[in-house]
This record gives structure tokens, C-alpha cells and sequence, in this order.
């Protein structure tokens, strides 16, 4: 009997070993989790009989450290959660490993090469459906120019002049402003607006669209005793854009609000219009609140989905199919889908991996620990097997 108890104890140490072995092998490895060899005694009937390794529990809620990467799609999770990933077969499984990248087909897929999951762009504020998310890679098309907010201090130094401004004598108006503003096919035209003091309190505004050699009135800003402005007339400030090379004809609406008139230098504060030219896509990243970003030539940007967070009532229960992913299973409960930070999910902080949770120190400690079981069993087996002989000598 003693023999079978001192040999059921040196088997479960080698059981131990294997898994404190696992976690020092993976110490290093990204988003690993740590397991304990949990020992549990055995009966025949009410006799003992020895011990045995009755679990191994893995301490997924101890998050690892945040290692900072600087890649714009790596991401760890900091707090409860998984990203969700999508296996050939349709499967969902789960990991803390935040290494993404596109394939060939621009769809978002993590190191293993399964397909992450996540919702659609916003529609009205709604997520789109949860499913792979693409990237799209091609160009975004060019939004015609609506809109110029233009707010600046007219100076009230400024002499009054009388006339239409004539574009290349500068003795004919007292400022002259370049805004840009785009067609429907993103071709690029230039506004001039010619600033003309005509009064104590009044500017009126000339424009010329590109290479026109007369501008056209289209404003007079009129402005109170204290600098402000006080009126624009018309209300509607509005500037044709002419049809050119297939492009739609358009109009741009010049907004004054916020610009001044005071003593001093005349300056320009704001000069913004909306409408970009089209874009080719250079890259993609990850933002904190799960956000993927497309980002194009033009200096534009657009959300093109949302990674999934999954959460579960027990996430211990998970079932483990590799060292770093795990699947659903009863124990674990269903899994409830959220976006980062939002419910139970963690946030993200991206350009940065989780590390593994594994302690060096707690695992070398249990080796030595072991290693003391070890011998005491073995020292078990020795002097049973001297009592035999002993025995067999007596007889």
C-alpha cells in the first residue's frame, strides 16, 4: 500500500511539473494565462490510497502586463474581456491577444489568421450587425465644398475706397483672402474675396473664383460702434462654383459669424471649408473605443466597424484550446457582446499587447516545493523497499 501511495504522490508531482514547466515556457508569451496543478487526495472507501491532480485552474481574471508596442493595430484589453475571432469552420473562439492585421481581402484578422469580429460603421448612431469586419481599400470619392466659415479682424485703420476691386491693382480694395473649395469630382478652385471699406461701419466683400478678372459683389458686413459684426447683407452669402470637366455646378455659403472690426492689423483667424478632393487608402488603426479607423490621402478618415468585446458569467469556466484561446462551454456560460468600455468590457489601449500573467518567482518557489515532494516520496519508496528486505532477511 505504501508503495501505491508513495508512486500515485511522485505521479501527480510530474503531473505539477508539467504545468509550472508550461507557465515558466510561456512567460513570455502574449496574453498567456497561468494554470495551478490542484491536488486532491484519493479513498478506497475510507482507506487512503494516495493523491492525485483532481484540476488545473487557470487564472484568467489576473490580467498581465501592458507591454507598449507603438503598432497601430495591437490592443490590449485593459480590464474583463476577449476579442472574438472566427475560425474557417465558423467556430467563435476567444483570446486576450490583440495582434491584428488585414489579409488580401482587407478583412481584420488576428495572428492565428481567423477573422475578427466586430459591428459595422454607425448607422444614425445604431452599430451595424456583428460579423467580420472589412476594410475597404479603394478610394473614397471627393464631397463638393457647401461651406466657408471665414472669422477675422477687418481693421478699422483701412481707408475707404470706392469702386469695383480690380484684381491686379491692389490700391483697389484693402484685403484679399484665398479660400478652397472643391467640386463634386474633387477638382480644386480657388475663391478670392476681395475686403472693400466703403464706410465707418461697413465692408463689402468681392468674390472671383479662380482666374475670373472682375470679382462680383455678394456681401456688405456691417458691423456696431463696438466692432462687432452686426449684419450681413444678404443674410445668404452664396457663391457659384461653374460646371467644369463633368463636374456638377455647386455653390459655396461664406459664413462671417465671430469676425471684428478693430483698430490695429487686420488678421485671419479662421479660413476652413468642408469638402475634400478623393483619397486613396494608406492604413488602418485601432482607436481606444474599439473604433477602426481607415485613414486616405486626402487627410481624411472614416470608421469602417467596431471590434467586439466578449464578456462571460464565468469566464473560468472557459474551455482552453491553446495556451492564449478559448472557447464557450456550459460552465462558462454565453458569451454577452459588447464594444470596449461599455457594460463589463475592459477598454482598449492600443499600440500596446498584454503580456503573460505568469510570476517567475512563484513559479521557481513551486518548482523548489516540488522538488522537496519529489525526494520526501521517493525517500517513501526507498525505505519501504528497505523494510522488505529486512522483512525477507527476518524469514
Amino acid at each position: 500500500m505504501s508503495f501505491d501511495i508513495a508512486l500515485s504522490g511522485i505521479q501527480a508531482i510530474n503531473q505539477s511539473l508539467e504545468t509550472t514547466s508550461n507557465n515558466i515556457a510561456n512567460a513570455a508569451t502574449y496574453g498567456f494565462k497561468s494554470s495551478r496543478a490542484n491536488f486532491a487526495s484519493v479513498y478506497a472507501g475510507t482507506a487512503a490510497n494516495g493523491v492525485q491532480v483532481g484540476s488545473l485552474t487557470q487564472t484568467i481574471g489576473q490580467n498581465g502586463s501592458t507591454q507598449t508596442t507603438g503598432r497601430a493595430l495591437d490592443a490590449a484589453i485593459d480590464g474583463r474581456g476577449f476579442f472574438v475571432s472566427r475560425d474557417p469552420q465558423g467556430g467563435l473562439t476567444y483570446t486576450r491577444v490583440g495582434i491584428f492585421s488585414t489579409d488580401t481581402k482587407g478583412f481584420l484578422i488576428d495572428s492565428n489568421g481567423k477573422k475578427v469580429q466586430g459591428y459595422g460603421p454607425a448607422n444614425g448612431g445604431a452599430l451595424g450587425t456583428m460579423g467580420d469586419i472589412q476594410v475597404p481599400t479603394g478610394q473614397i470619392p471627393a464631397v463638393a465644398t457647401t461651406k466657408v466659415n471665414f472669422v477675422g479682424n477687418l481693421s478699422s485703420d483701412w481707408k475707404p475706397i470706392a469702386g469695383t476691386p480690380n484684381p491686379g491693382d491692389s490700391t483697389t480694395y484693402n484685403m484679399v483672402k484665398q479660400s478652397v473649395a472643391y467640386d463634386s469630382l474633387g477638382t480644386q478652385h480657388t475663391v478670392s474675396s476681395y475686403f472693400v471699406k466703403t464706410g465707418d461701419n461697413t465692408v463689402d466683400v468681392y468674390y472671383a473664383v479662380d482666374s475670373a478678372a472682375t470679382p462680383t459683389k455678394g456681401a456688405t458686413l456691417t458691423f456696431d460702434d463696438k466692432g462687432a459684426l452686426q449684419s450681413t447683407a444678404p443674410a445668404a452669402i452664396n457663391v457659384g462654383i461653374a460646371a467644369t470637366g463633368g463636374a456638377a455646378a455647386s455653390t459655396v455659403a461664406f459664413d462671417y459669424t465671430g469676425t471684428t472690426r478693430f483698430a490695429g492689423e487686420a488678421t485671419t483667424t479662421t479660413n476652413r471649408s468642408d469638402g475634400y478632393a478623393s483619397g486613396a487608402f494608406v492604413g488602418v488603426e485601432l482607436s481606444k473605443d474599439g473604433s477602426l479607423v481607415a485613414k486616405y490621402s486626402n487627410d481624411q478618415s472614416q470608421v469602417v466597424g467596431t471590434v467586439a468585446v466578449a464578456t462571460f458569467p464565468n469566464e473560468g469556466g472557459l474551455q482552453a484550446i491553446s495556451d492564449t484561446s478559448w472557447t464557450a462551454n456550459a460552465d462558462s456560460g454565453a458569451a454577452l457582446y459588447s464594444v470596449p468600455g461599455v457594460g463589463l468590457s475592459g477598454k482598449l489601449n492600443t499600440g500596446a499587447l498584454e503580456g503573460s500573467n505568469v510570476d517567475i518567482t512563484s513559479e521557481l518557489v513551486g518548482l523548489m516545493t516540488s522538488q522537496r515532494n519529489y525526494q520526501a516520496n521517493s525517500k517513501v519508496l526507498t525505505t519501504e523497499s528497505q523494510m522488505m528486505q529486512a522483512l525477507m532477511q527476518a524469514l
